[in-house]
């Protein structure tokens, strides 16, 4: 058994990769944020659930598992079996001391286990107690995706915890409350924790699901067969009992006349952070982060700065990583990066593309056109649709993103990927096609 002691967290780096060089009158200023957490008890990804920490000795983490019960669900019969089998997957990878509960989910959330508002510890006996309740799961109802949400909050606020976790599972769309009722859900919950959500089968909306993962720093991504679940939820638990910090913030300084044009996380996939600031003192603004174990992620910065001289110099920004303590400041991660502005009559070095920041600059534009042509082809223009899949395609090819470049396949014949000429395919299986829009945000990393 792996032996780690309390203190063996993560410890956190900060890597800013920029042309700082700008021509006269030159105002945006971008800049690659690379954040690295290393050393930490997940070395090298490898968790061996649910035993990786002597007992009492990992991070105090939280999970709640919540599956969709719906009438749908019985539609294939296997489609609740697997729904069981992979729920019961996701409980034997709990670390022991682990605080959980499943939920199941209809047009009302109703506690499975534990149960009376409470969370259980996990262990060998709670484990099996619970694997024992999922047997009486089954389907009826309808889908108010709104209600489990709340209802996971509720059971996670009640530990005194680091990490609070939900793994959120559904087959079909939220039908039985207003998107209204949703939003307000998950504006509730986001930053009390965060949440993985999975679609099954291809009966479910896609920007439902994706919407939840966004909103609560979480990822997303299709089942299309049911037989495939428990493999997914023990990887997406082994995940959840890798993270280490919880409610890790970039925390961004801007001098005066300086303006924030976007944050965003752009590896391992795109993820608009603008909107989520929170102020923190003058000039100064947090971007959360979500959790964090042994990892590292890709963030993109841009500011738009006074226009200065030849031969002037500033600093554009300054970052560094904080856990806001409600009431009591923060707590510094020891990690910050400077991001400069340098004002420049050489035409080469002020032209010249970062190549950091010219790679997210397509994997960004490549999520974009894919959505974009998706919903051009939903709607019925399907030269529009050409035109955006085939500038995805192109993207693709450019960037090494191999991934994507084989979901398109299933959706466009490529005539010549390097100048994007593609015909959309006269029939399309519509997994294929949910598949392509909910990974549509996956990038690929720039060789440093």
């Amino acid at each position: 058994m792996a032996n780690f002691s309390k203190s063996n967290v993560p410890q956190f780096s900060v890597d800013v990769y920029q042309n700082e060089y700008l021509p006269e009158g030159g105002r945006e200023v971008n800049a690659i944020v690379t954040v690295t957490a290393t050393g930490g008890g997940t070395i090298g990804s490898a968790v061996a659930a649910p035993h990786l920490y002597a007992p009492g000795e990992g991070p105090s983490a939280a999970v709640v598992l919540m599956v969709d019960c719906s009438g749908s669900m019985d539609y294939p019969p296997t489609k609740m079996r697997n729904a069981r089998d992979a729920t019961a997957a996701a409980v034997d990878a709990l670390r022991d001391g682990v605080h959980f509960a499943v939920v199941a989910g209809t047009h009302v959330a109703r506690e499975v286990y534990p149960g009376a508002g409470r969370l259980a510890v996990a262990d060998a006996a709670t484990r099996g107690q619970a694997k024992q309740a999922l047997r009486a799961l089954s389907s009826g109802g309808g889908t108010a995706i709104g209600t489990w949400l709340r209802l996971a909050d509720r059971l996670l606020s009640s530990a005194d915890v680091a990490i609070r976790h939900g793994i959120l599972l559904t087959d079909g769309r939220n039908e039985h409350e207003s998107p209204e009722d949703l939003k307000a859900a998950l504006e509730a919950c986001a930053g009390r924790f965060t949440c993985d959500a999975r679609g099954v089968g291809t009966d479910w909306e896609v920007k439902e699901v994706t919407a939840i993962a966004s909103g609560l720093l979480g990822s997303a991504d299709i089942v299309a067969d049911p037989a495939g679940l428990a493999a997914d939820f023990t990887r997406m638990m082994e995940a959840a009992m890798g993270k280490e910090v919880a409610d890790v913030c970039l925390r961004l300084w801007t001098p005066v006349g300086t303006t924030v044009k976007f944050v965003k996380q752009v590896a391992p996939t795109v993820e608009e952070l603008t909107g989520r600031r929170t102020e923190a003192g003058p000039r100064a603004g947090d971007y959360p982060l979500g959790s964090w174990g042994d990892e590292s992620r890709d963030y993109h910065l841009c500011v738009e700065v006074p226009s200065a001289g030849i031969g002037q110099e500033m600093l554009a920004a300054r970052l560094s990583l904080v856990i806001p303590q409600p009431g009591e400041g923060v707590q510094k991660l020891g990690a910050q990066g400077l991001v400069r502005a340098v004002w420049t009559d050489d035409m080469a070095a002020s032209t010249s593309l970062n190549p950091q920041v010219a790679h997210y600059t397509g994997q960004a534009e490549l999520a974009q056109v894919i959505q974009q042509g998706l919903d051009l082809r939903k709607a019925g223009d399907l030269g529009g649709a050409t035109s955006k899949l085939g500038r995805a395609v192109q993207l693709a090819s450019a960037s090494g993103n191999a991934d994507t470049a084989k979901l398109l396949a299933k959706v466009v014949d490529v005539v010549d990927a390097s100048t994007g000429t593609v015909r959309l395919k006269a029939r399309v299986e519509e997994a294929d096609e949910m598949t392509l829009e909910t990974r549509s945000t996956k990038t690929v990393r720039v060789k440093k």
